[in-house]
Order: C-alpha cells, then structure tokens, then sequence
C-alpha cells in the first residue's frame, strides 16, 4: 500500500503535472453535477420530470456530438485558445438556463455543446509530458485519470442533489458552473504542459487514423462500456424496487463504486509487464463472468458482491481503452480520439437506459441485468479480435500513417524519439 500510494505521488511530482491535474480534477466535479442539477432546476420549475428528462436529454445528446468537434478545434488551435471561448460559452449557456431567458430545452442544448470534455484534454497533458523515456507511467497516469473520474462522480451528484433536496436547485447548477468555469480557467492557464500544435497537413494525414480498426475497436469498446453502465443503472434501481426495498438500491451503487475506486487504484499503481491487448482481453472476460450470476441471483448479499466484483474489472478496462486509444493514433489528432471515445460512451448509457427500461418493464431486473451481461460480452469479442493478427509492434508518430494497416501494434519499448504505448 504505500508502495503503490508512492507511485502516484512520484507521478504527480512530474514536472507540471500537479498543476494541470487538480484542476481538471476539480472542474470534473463540476461537470459530473451539470446533469443532475438540470434535473432538479428544471423539475422545480415545472414540477415535471418529464420536462426535466427531455431538457437533460437535450443537454446529453449535445455533449456527445459537440465533444469531439471541440476535441478537433483544440488539436488544431490549442488547448490555451479554444478552452476559454468554450468556458464563456458555457457560461452563457448556464446563465440563460438561470435566468429562464430561453425555452428550457434551448438553454440545456447549448449547455451541453459548450460543455468542455477536460478528462480528454488532461489525458492529452498526460501523453505528452509523458513521452520518451518517461512512457512508461502512462497507465498510472491514466490510473489517475480514472480515480479522479470516480470521485467525481460520487461526489457531484451527492453534492447537487443536498442543495436540491434543500429547496436550492438553482445554486447546484451555479455551483457546478463555478467548479467548471474556475477550474478549465486554471487548467488552460498551464500553457508549460500544453501539447504541442501540429501543421495542417500533418493534420489532414492524421485524420484517416481516426477511420482505421484499431481506433474504431477502442470506439466500440466505449459504447459498449457505455451500454453496461446505463443498464446497471436502470437493474439495481429495478431490482431494489422490485423486492420492496428501493433504499437498497443506494447501498448496492455504494459497493460497485467502493470497488471500482479500488479496481482503478489498483492498476495504476502494479508494474505493468506484458500487451495492454491482452490485459483489456482479460478484464473484458473477467467482467463477463462477473456480470453473468446477475442474471440468475436473487440474494441481496449475493446481488451485492456480484457488483462488488463487475467494480473491479471496468476501471481497468477505461483504463486500457485510454492506453489503446493514446497508441493507435497520432498526436495530431489525439484530443479528438479521446472525445470521441467519450461521446460513444455517453450515446451508449442514453440508448441502453431507454432499452433496458422496456426490457425490465418484461422480463424484470433480471433482463436488464442481461442487458449489461451482453454488453461485457461484446467488450470481450471486441478486446480478443484486437488479439488476432496482432504483429511485431512498430513506433508511434506523428508522422501520417498508411490507411490500409489493419491496426497500430503495440509495444513495450521506448525511444527519446518515438514512443508507444507501455
């Protein structure tokens, strides 16, 4: 334990890196309470939660189509440039939503067309002043990554709905504008780790990675993640409610996130040996054979530990999928690769949230436990077809690729020049 608790104070020793890690950090906290605090302004002025839905809906949908334009205009013009414009925006947005200026739904659009993906743009940070020799301690950093993500959003969510709960909706949504707005400030503010722009040629090239299979695995691998957690959502709420004990619903959540935080923790902080491939291969199956009793178990300890277990094995898969992702395209256009890994998740929790409720509304929880269960089970055939045909890893540039390679290999070794993934 402080072995590993060493590591993460060793990386965050970096040169730079504490500077732009903690407040992206805490503009995520922001981020993960914009959704939910819509829900509760908007239901308390129309005392609707149909209203809410549609308007949090809106919101949803823009994010994930705006992520990864915003992602394109940062690798084009920089992080120092188009994140402030982006900030005001959203200001603006979150103000017209307050101020009631606009319809509801119009405000909750352009809250999330503006909303800025900060997880993608550190993890950009991260590849960059991790390059070379230092490579190495890339799947810590995205470790880190993905603890700051969880605390997130156990945090956001508890903290919006105190102030709902209240009678102050409006504060939880300005609250979350603060934490978003101060901390994406602060964060473009670290101009020293910035990654660096690249011609637009350079660009132009680049771009095709975005087309070729190794990428699109790892796109595919997000939506089905996404998938897995939109149904869980709806399941736990299902089977809770459904065995007349809805507040256990709470606790269950409580244990998947407890071992998630651990799951991502855990990960980082082991000495990596062997092919991220593999290892995504490996959790995706590991989470398959989690997810499977929860279609048959009816026991609430059994329930419980069952999920305690799926916890351990999605962290480590969103981190390999940022490893992956980071190594199978060039630099050129790697804040757009990460954004749109972000947006395939998020597509994946609003589709499976509306599938999973027709599937529990017939078969009960226990059906839309299947749902997650298929999800895993098509992160594990996308994980093992990255196996196959898989060849001697070559360097990582950003030099333009040849559009007719299968894929972007992978490898262990490092150079002061060319990096791959660890």
């Amino acid at each position: 334990m402080p072995s590993a608790s060493a590591n993460y104070r060793t990386l965050l020793r970096t040169s730079g890196a504490a500077a732009f890690f903690v407040p992206a950090a805490v503009g995520r906290v922001g981020i993960a309470m914009t959704g939910i605090g819509i829900v509760w302004l908007v239901h308390a002025r129309t005392g609707s939660y149909a209203a809410a839905g549609l308007v949090t809906g809106g919101f949803a949908v823009a994010d994930a189509v705006a992520g990864p334009q915003i992602g394109r205009l940062v690798d084009r013009f920089g992080q120092a440039r188009v994140l402030p414009c982006a900030l005001v925006a959203h200001a603006g947005a979150v103000a017209l939503l307050l101020t009631g200026a606009v319809p509801d739904l119009v405000a909750g659009v352009l809250i999330g067309a503006t909303l800025p993906q900060l997880s993608a743009l550190s993890a950009a940070r991260w590849s960059a002043l991790l390059s070379g020799e230092r490579a190495a301690a890339l799947p810590t950093a995205f470790a880190l990554e993905a603890l700051a993500n969880g605390v997130s959003f156990l945090a956001g969510p508890a903290l919006v709905s105190a102030l709902g709960a209240a009678g102050r909706p409006g504060a939880g949504v300005l609250l979350a504008a603060a934490l978003v707005v101060g901390g994406g400030l602060t964060f473009a503010a670290q101009r020293r780790t910035m990654p660096p722009l690249t011609g637009r040629a350079e660009r132009r090239h680049a771009g095709r990675a975005l087309l070729r299979s190794a990428f699109l695995r790892q796109v595919g691998l997000g939506l089905a993640l996404g998938v897995f957690f939109g149904a869980m959502q709806v399941s736990v709420t299902a089977y809770a409610v459904g065995r007349g004990t809805p507040d256990a619903a709470a606790l269950l959540y409580f244990a998947s996130n407890c071992t998630n935080l651990v799951g991502g923790w855990a990960y980082g902080a082991w000495r990596h040996g062997g092919s991220p491939r593999r290892h995504q291969a490996a959790a995706a199956a590991c989470l398959t054979l989690a997810s499977l009793p929860l279609t048959f178990l009816d026991e609430p300890l059994a329930v419980g530990a069952t999920l305690a277990l799926t916890g351990l094995a999605v962290p480590v898969l969103l981190i390999l999928t940022s490893l992956l992702t980071e190594s199978s395209v060039p630099r050129a256009v790697l804040t757009q690769a990460f954004t749109w890994g972000n947006s395939a998740s998020a597509a994946g929790i609003a589709g499976a949230a509306a599938i999973t409720g027709r599937v529990v509304d017939a078969g009960g929880a226990h059906g839309g436990f299947g749902v997650a269960a298929g999800a895993a089970v098509a992160m594990t055939a996308l994980a093992l077809g990255g196996l196959r045909g898989s060849s001697p890893d070559t360097p990582k540039s950003s030099a333009p690729a040849e559009t007719t390679a299968p894929s972007v290999p992978m490898t262990p070794r490092d150079s002061s020049t060319n990096r791959q993934a660890p």
